[in-house]
C-alpha cells in the first residue's frame, strides 16, 4: 500500500478530503455497469486528480508518470493506459449528467445562466483530429490570422462561488469546416463527420442541459455573433418560455417600436412591428441625456454605471426585447434581453459575468494544460478535452462545497478574491492525505516520495 508523506491532519483538512471523496465517489459509481469497472473507474478517478494537481501538465505521458510516482501505480503499463485514454468505453454522457447534479445551487435568481462561446486551440501536428486553418479574429500583429488549430464551441454555467463569479464547463463540441469534412470523406480510412454549424451545435448542447434541469428558466448569455435568430429560433421552439437570451447589439442593428404604438389605422392585418426608431448607434446618441445611474456588481466590485433602458422590437429575433444602453466617457454599448422581467442591473451584471468563460478557456489551455497535448487519434483528442473540462468543473464544485472561502496565495493589487490555482492547491493537499486511497484501493508498492511535499509547496 502506497503511503503518502506523513502530515498532521487538522480538523479542517479532513472534511476537505471527505468532500473530494464524495464528488469522486459518485463519478466512480457511473462505471458500475462496465465490464472492467474496477480498473476503469480507478484510472478515471486518479487521472482527474492528476490533471488538477498543479505541478503536472495534462499530457498523457505526464499523467502516467504522476500516477506512478505520486499515487504508486507501479503495475500499470504504458500501452494499456494509452489505450484507456483513447477508449470509447468511458461513459461521458452519464458522467456529465452526474456532475451537473452535483453542482451546489446552480440557479441564480431562479435562473440557469449559461455562457456560450467558441475558442481555438493552436496545434503543430498536421494529423491531429479537428485541426484546420481557422480564422482568428483576436490575432495580434505578430501572429497568423489563420493558425492551424482546433475550433471548440463550449457552454459553461455562470455561478457565484464564494463571492466571485465563475464559469463551470458543462459541454463542448468540435467545429469542423466543410472543406475538412470533404477531405475526410475522400480518405476512405477516416470515419465520416456530419457538418453542423456552430449555432446548431450550441442549440444541441443547450437542449441537452435543459433536459437535465427540467422546468428551469435558462438564459443563454452570448456575444453578438451567437446572439441572433439562428440560435434563438430553434431553442425557442423546443424550450418555449423556459429559454431566454442576453446578448449584445451591433451598431447597425435596426430597432422598431412596439406594434401598438402606431395610432394610424391601416387596412389589412395588424402590424407586427411599430415605426422604425433607428439603428443602435443613432439611438445611443438620442437617449444619452435620459440615462440614469445604477449600482451594479461588475467585475468583482460594486460600480456606478450610467444606462438607459427601453422595450423595443428586433427583426433579427422577431420578438420583443429589453435594450439597455450603457454609457462610458467616450464609448457606449447596447445589450438586449428577451426576458423582460430582468432589471437593468441584472442584465449588465450577467453580461459582465460572461467574460468568465474567457477566463475558463485560459484555465483550460494554460493552467490545466489542454493546449500542450499533441494527441492525434480522434477518440484520444475527444477524451482528453472531456477530462480537462470535467477537471475544471470539479475544481469549482469543490470550492463551492468548502465551508470557508479559500485565501489567495499570490496577492495581486485590485484583486481580493481567490484564484483557480488556490483551489487546485487545496485539492492536491486533500489528495495527499493518508486516507485518500480508501476511495479507489489499488495494489501498490510501499514507497515514500519526499519530493511530493516540496513540489506542492513550490506549485502555485
Amino acid at each position: 500500500m502506497f503511503v503518502f508523506p506523513e502530515t498532521k491532519t487538522h480538523n479542517t483538512e479532513r472534511p476537505r478530503m471527505l468532500i473530494l471523496h464524495d464528488i469522486l465517489g459518485k463519478l466512480k459509481n457511473e462505471f458500475s455497469h462496465s465490464r472492467k469497472a474496477d480498473e476503469r473507474s480507478t484510472w478515471f478517478i486518479y487521472t482527474l486528480v492528476a490533471i488538477i494537481i498543479p505541478f503536472t501538465s495534462s499530457k498523457t505521458s505526464n499523467l502516467l508518470r504522476c500516477l506512478k510516482s505520486l499515487f504508486g501505480f507501479e503495475g500499470i503499463r504504458k500501452k494499456r493506459y494509452y489505450t484507456f485514454m483513447a477508449s470509447t468505453k468511458i461513459p461521458w454522457q452519464q458522467l456529465w449528467k452526474c456532475l451537473w447534479k452535483m453542482i451546489p445551487e446552480p440557479l441564480t435568481n431562479d435562473r440557469l445562466l449559461l455562457a456560450l462561446d467558441d475558442y481555438i486551440n493552436p496545434k503543430t501536428g498536421k494529423k491531429i483530429f479537428g485541426c484546420a486553418s481557422i480564422f482568428d479574429h483576436a490575432a495580434k500583429q505578430n501572429q497568423s490570422k489563420h493558425p492551424w488549430a482546433q475550433n471548440v464551441v463550449a457552454v459553461g454555467l455562470l455561478k457565484i462561488v464564494k463571492g466571485r463569479w465563475a464559469c463551470l464547463p458543462l459541454s463542448y463540441r468540435f467545429y469542423h469546416l466543410k472543406k475538412s469534412i470533404e477531405e475526410r470523406i475522400s480518405a476512405l480510412s477516416k470515419p465520416g463527420i456530419e457538418f453542423e454549424t456552430k449555432l446548431q451545435k450550441a442549440a444541441d448542447m443547450i437542449t441537452a442541459i435543459a433536459a437535465a434541469f427540467s422546468e428551469t428558466h435558462i438564459i443563454a448569455i452570448t456575444d453578438s455573433w451567437f446572439g441572433n435568430n439562428g440560435l434563438w429560433h430553434p431553442l425557442h421552439e423546443k424550450l418555449g418560455q423556459w429559454f431566454h437570451m442576453i446578448s449584445r447589439l451591433r451598431s447597425n442593428n435596426n430597432i422598431f417600436d412596439l406594434p401598438g404604438s402606431c395610432t394610424k389605422r391601416c387596412p389589412g392585418r395588424p402590424r407586427k412591428y411599430g415605426e422604425k426608431l433607428g439603428d443602435t448607434s443613432s439611438l445611443a446618441v438620442k437617449y444619452k441625456h435620459l440615462a440614469n445611474e445604477y449600482n451594479v456588481n461588475l467585475y468583482g466590485r460594486i460600480r456606478t454605471v450610467v444606462a438607459y433602458e427601453r422595450v423595443v422590437m428586433l427583426k433579427t429575433l422577431k420578438c420583443t426585447v429589453k435594450v439597455v444602453w450603457v454609457y462610458r466617457k467616450t464609448q457606449w454599448a447596447a445589450f438586449f434581453s428577451t426576458d423582460l422581467t430582468l432589471t437593468v442591473q441584472e442584465i449588465i451584471e450577467y453580461y459582465g459575468a460572461r467574460w468568465k468563460i474567457e477566463a475558463t478557456f485560459k484555465e483550460l489551455k494554460q493552467d490545466i494544460g489542454s493546449a500542450e497535448t499533441q494527441t492525434r487519434h480522434p477518440n484520444a483528442v475527444i477524451n482528453h478535452l472531456h477530462f480537462c473540462m470535467m477537471a475544471t468543473s470539479l475544481t469549482w464544485i469543490y470550492a463551492s462545497r468548502l465551508e470557508k472561502t479559500p485565501s489567495r496565495r499570490h496577492v495581486v493589487k485590485g484583486r481580493n478574491h481567490f484564484a483557480f490555482s488556490d483551489i487546485r492547491r487545496l485539492i492536491a493537499e486533500a489528495a495527499m492525505m493518508n486516507n485518500f486511497g480508501i476511495l479507489c484501493p489499488e495494489p501498490r508498492k510501499s514507497a515514500v516520495n519526499s519530493l511530493v511535499a516540496v513540489l506542492l509547496r513550490m506549485a502555485a
